[in-house]
């Protein structure tokens, strides 16, 4: 029997949501390419965005099974990487903390670093919670 855990929260999709013009929403529920689509054309000339008010749901359930739940949290993650990923601390928060120094001396390398966790932050996360269950 297959257990569904809840690894994404659709109060923070939501929230993320009002920026979602931007395709915060997006990368935070593991679609980076429409994100970045979203981001360069303010949500698809804001009609996608006002369409994903009515897609957070399935975009959660779909993020929940695709993910791996365990130790740390896609919430705090991304809060830290939002907030602070020039400075690292999403990293360090991950046991990275190599990275996350460089990405604090390097202003998040640069920003391009810092991009390319928007990419891959849900990944990141779901590998190290895989890894710790082992």
């Amino acid at each position: 029997m297959n257990v569904r855990q809840d690894t994404h929260s659709k109060f923070m999709g939501y929230l993320l949501w009002i920026f979602g013009f931007l395709g915060s929403h997006r990368f935070y529920y593991g679609k980076p390419v429409t994100g970045t689509i979203w981001f360069f054309t303010f949500g698809l000339f804001f009609i996608g965005w006002i369409i994903d008010l009515f897609l957070i749901p399935a975009m959660d359930d779909e993020a929940d099974l695709r993910f791996t739940a365990g130790e740390l949290d896609y919430n705090i993650a991304w809060i830290l990487l939002t907030f602070l990923g020039v400075f690292g601390v999403h990293r360090m928060y991950q046991g990275k903390w190599i990275s996350g120094l460089l990405y604090l001396c390097t202003g998040g390398l640069l920003f391009v670093g810092v991009l390319y966790d928007f990419w891959t932050l849900n990944d990141q996360v779901s590998v190290r919670n895989a890894v710790q269950r082992l």
